[in-house]
């Protein structure tokens, strides 16, 4: 990126009449003019990459170009590529493969120096699907508790995590593969050097994301390339230990149960599929010119001839991720940064993992069915539809964030750890099992107005702006704790403290009411492997 504006004055503001009111500021590339309504101002669709496209296809992010003038940052850019009928609502927004920008939020009134904390905002979706643009994650309410709030897009599906021969051959000092995580770190980047321009602190940036966002996080945890870009981390149900969503080697070498395909073979399957042969230069070149739908192909990611589905996912690279996460905090070499890490009270129902039968379901707990049986259905009298989601949101996201919280507590580091498990009371009749994925988001952002609208109750709302008040004191200080909250114990393995976000809308610290039953999935002999 250019330099050339850095050393211009940081902040320009400019009110252009009322109620309509306009801001800038200079950043590295040029003047951003953003908007302000109620008390925040918003700065959209800053691009922090050069766009993607033909030969940058499948290429490490290279340096935005700058402009003259002022840049309209009032809109939000496009969302990056992916199939249509995302569930958040993407459909209706344009898709592209130029799509690397970033939406900044901060108080109306931050001046340069100002030196506010600062949270990026790594959304979830598979690695699939996703925006930066989403409403639920819109940044107003952070902004008011005083934090700024960054959202970012990255690529996605094949455009993101991708290998081939030839990829591998080319530019020899580009990192390789994952392109969703290189653009990722280009956006912290991107904030270490421009986010004192709005009066944030790039000594204090917070990253946080959910589900893909979440295991983002905990690769930027355990990769030398992202060391040095962030300070805090939260976690939200992004799991903690090896599985499909983790590192797929890149080539042949060190596959394993959870990998029986790597990923350059997936990237000749694809090849094949277009009838693309070979693995050269050539063949390379025909890949980029495929169209973009033919390259998100539905979000299929079979190779056309009867094969098993694969899913493209993160690369064991050797650079930006040199291992998993679980290996890393096995040994120890994680970032030390404080943690605040959970998941929700009912995850997932099914799809991750089937039971025919109570006694199906017990098998696969080993030496430990006993111990299972006692723990989650003591009486016998619970449905088995409830255990299967009982038992997958602890083998998918419960234990695993334990364990993450483990490892950080024993190298002395802060941890702090959540469930989940409020409903919002317009939607109990059809959520009887707990809180499912992803619905902590609105909570966390204070969004659940825009969600519920009309059917929004005085309990929703409090419980939104408890939640999103724990984040932001997170922010500032790496401890969540502040006026007006319950006290959110610090994580100790000897008590398994937690904080217990309640169905009836409270929030209790304590030792957790489901150590037995992570106790039971952690000594699992034979458990479904993490999918």
């Amino acid at each position: 990126m250019s330099n050339r504006s850095f050393f211009l004055p940081m902040v320009l503001a400019v009110f252009l009449g009322s109620p309509a009111m306009a801001q800038t500021v200079s950043v590295s590339d040029g003047i951003l003019r953003g908007a302000i309504e109620d008390g925040v101002a918003s700065f959209k669709g800053i691009p922090f990459a050069a766009p993607p496209v033909g030969p940058l296809r499948w290429r490490a992010p290279q340096p935005a170009k700058a402009w003259s003038g002022e840049r309209d940052a009032t809109q939000f850019a496009a969302d990056c590529a992916q199939p249509g009928g995302f569930p958040g609502g993407a459909a209706a927004r344009p898709k592209s493969e130029d799509c690397l920008y970033l939406n900044v939020w901060r108080p109306a009134d931050a001046k340069s120096g100002a030196k506010l904390p600062v949270m990026v905002w790594i959304y979830g979706g598979a690695f699939l699907f996703g925006s930066g643009a989403d409403p639920t994650y819109s940044g107003t309410q952070f902004a008011k508790q005083g934090v700024i709030l960054v959202t970012l897009n990255y690529r996605l599906g094949r455009f993101g995590f991708f290998a081939f021969p030839a990829l591998s051959e080319e530019n020899p000092a580009e990192p390789k593969g994952n392109y969703a995580y290189m653009d990722q770190i280009a956006a912290l980047k991107w904030v270490r050097g421009n986010i004192a321009a709005f009066g944030g602190d790039p000594g204090n940036v917070t990253i946080f994301g959910e589900s893909a966002g979440g295991v983002s996080v905990h690769s930027f945890l355990t990769s030398p390339e992202a060391r040095g870009l962030f300070h805090k981390a939260i976690i939200e149900s992004g799991g903690g230990r090896d599985g499909t969503l983790t590192g797929r080697p890149l080539n042949r070498d060190n596959l394993d149960r959870n990998y029986p395909v790597s990923a350059e073979t997936m990237g000749i399957n694809f090849a094949r599929r277009h009838r693309i042969t070979g693995t050269d230069n050539a063949a390379l070149t025909k890949l980029r010119s495929l169209s973009t739908e033919q390259v998100v192909d539905g979000g299929q990611q079979t190779d056309g001839e009867g094969g098993p589905p694969t899913y493209p996912g993160p690369i064991v690279d050797g650079r930006v991720v040199v291992e998993t996460a679980e290996q890393a905090y096995r040994a120890g070499r994680q970032a030390r940064v404080p943690l605040l890490i959970g998941s929700n009270s009912a995850e997932v129902g099914g799809g991750f993992l089937r039971a025919d039968t109570k006694a199906m379901l017990f098998d696969g707990f080993g030496k430990g069915k006993d111990a299972a049986i006692a723990a989650y259905d003591p009486d016998g009298t619970r449905l088995l539809a409830d255990l299967v989601t009982m038992v997958t949101t602890d083998r998918i996201w419960a234990e695993p964030a334990r364990f993450t919280a483990r490892a950080f507590t024993a190298k002395g580091v802060p941890a702090f750890t959540y469930r989940f498990s409020y409903v919002a009371e317009a939607m109990r009749d059809r959520l009887k099992q707990g809180a499912p994925h992803a619905s902590e988001m609105n909570y966390v952002f204070d969004t659940v107005k825009d969600r519920y609208q009309g059917q929004l109750t005085p309990t929703d709302a409090a419980v939104a702006r408890m939640m999103n008040t724990y984040w932001a004191n997170f922010a500032r200080t790496g401890n969540p704790n502040g006026p007006n909250l319950s006290r959110w114990p610090r994580y100790e393995p000897t008590s398994d403290a937690i904080l217990d976000f309640r169905p009836d809308g409270t929030a209790i610290g304590g030792p957790d009411p489901h150590r037995a039953r992570l106790d039971a999935t952690e000594r699992a002999e034979g458990a479904v492997v993490p999918r």
